[in-house]
């Protein structure tokens, strides 16, 4: 018997024994009266803190303990002691939750906790943000109802999660998510996202690039073994044998010049070759661009050259040069005999300036343009091998725009010809009014 059930049975012991002496002395009358008082009295002590415990219990969950009297005194102790005690433990499950939510928060990732029947119980931050979700209203809600891209729907429905399921977001189906649920305890799972869209653009532009080039040199390298086996086999005269090697020739030439893009293109893009800051002498640019036109043109366009006012620009001449050749050699290709390229350049308002290429040729849609500085790209790949373009030259200009700080900016319009501009920052252009511009002067040159 614990010393409280001893405690407890002290006052009815008490009320008992002064009952049988009242009755031995004052008779039966008297003993029942002392007897009931007594018995009132205990009851009504026990109900009294029966009554301040159920106050309690019904009441916050951080109410005080009663204090208790008498034989209640250590019983209420005992609980006290065992409430301070759930508190602290409650308190330290309140803590880690609290570290759990903040590191959850700090995570780059998605994560939402799925019971054992796959509704939400927990998203962060990012979670919601990547999903759609919201924390506090779609609690309790199966996941299913809220994420419903078939792909995450037949993932989960096969029960394999080794892998992950790339789904298109549903708040903006341009991005990518790779979703990926990790079962633990109890039957519940974690439910990780992760926004790979950039990833998966680097892997398809890897793809494309890998296709492209291989595309690109399989013609002339078919083209070359097909003569060469011909000259193996066949007894050519002299005139049918110069005219394949002359072709061989050309196509040799066409993969060299693919090549030399690739590497241009891939030192443009290194961290290991930084951008050389030197004087460039704009009017010098220009002319040795316009002798390029005329070249290229053979007397077929009209070349026109507005050298705008003297400056130097910061940057690297040989970039430069070789993006706005570039400019200039689509110019030619794509304008018809006849036709006009008008190089030019200016200082803006705001101190940018601009190398612009404008012509009169076939000119492009406008749903093109956003993808015309794309590796491999082209609005009319017969027409550009045509012409003999590597489908890369755009991208090397915007590539060189960039490193310079701007950009390349494109105007068209179909069959009213295009405009093509190098803009760059107004930090890297210093006019120079006192220099004398060695080009030659504003005009038309046949």
């Amino acid at each position: 018997m614990t010393p409280i059930v001893r405690r407890s049975l002290a006052w009815p012991a008490v009320v008992a024994a002064l009952t049988l002496a009242t009755l031995a002395g004052a008779g039966s009358a008297a003993a029942l009266a002392v007897g009931g008082v007594g018995a009132v009295a205990v009851v009504a002590y026990h109900l009294w803190h029966l009554w301040r415990i159920a106050a309690w219990a019904a009441g916050p969950p951080d109410a005080r303990v009663p204090d208790g009297y008498g034989v209640w005194g250590p019983l209420l102790t005992l609980i006290h002691r065992r409430v301070r005690a759930r508190n602290v433990y409650e308190q330290d499950l309140r803590n880690v939750i609290a570290r759990f939510e903040a590191a959850a928060s700090a995570m780059p990732d998605g994560v939402v906790v799925l019971d054992a029947a796959d509704r939400i119980e927990v998203a962060n931050p990012r979670a919601q943000a990547l999903l759609g979700l919201d924390a506090a209203h779609d609690r309790g809600q199966p996941i299913v109802n809220l994420v419903r891209q078939p792909g995450f729907l037949a993932y989960l429905e096969a029960g394999d999660f080794g892998d992950v399921a790339l789904v298109p977001s549903g708040r903006e189906p341009a991005r990518m998510l790779a979703l990926q649920l990790v079962p633990f305890a109890a039957g519940r799972k974690l439910l990780m996202a992760r926004d790979v869209t950039e990833r998966e653009a680097v892997a398809r532009m890897r793809r494309e690039f890998i296709a492209n080039v291989s595309h690109e040199l399989k013609t002339p390298l078919t083209v070359i073994a097909g003569f060469i086996e011909t000259l193996q086999d066949l007894e050519l005269d002299p005139a049918q044998r110069a005219r394949f090697l002359g072709l061989m020739r050309e196509q040799a030439h066409n993969m060299q010049r693919l090549v030399a893009d690739l590497l241009t293109l891939s030192a443009l893009e290194s961290e290991d070759h930084p951008l050389v800051d030197e004087e460039v002498d704009v009017a010098a640019l220009l002319r040795a661009a316009a002798d390029e036109a005329k070249l290229l043109s053979r007397g077929q366009h009209a070349v026109d050259v507005d050298a705008g006012p003297a400056a130097i620009v910061h940057g690297s001449h040989d970039e430069l040069a070789s993006a706005y050749g570039n400019l200039v050699s689509n110019a030619i290709r794509y304008t018809p005999s006849g036709g006009r390229v008008a190089l030019s350049w200016r200082i803006g308002p705001d101190g940018t300036g601009v190398l612009a290429v404008a012509d009169t040729g076939i000119g492009i849609a406008a749903e093109y343009l956003p993808r015309l500085a794309e590796r491999f790209y082209r609005v009319d790949r017969s027409r550009s091998r045509a012409t003999g373009g590597t489908g890369l030259g755009l991208a090397i200009v915007k590539h060189v725009a960039l490193r310079h700080g701007g950009e390349l900016a494109i105007e068209s319009e179909r069959g009213r010809g295009s405009t093509f501009a190098i803009r760059l920052p107004a930090s890297r252009v210093v006019p120079a009014a006192s220099v004398t511009s060695s080009a030659a002067p504003r005009g038309t040159a046949a």
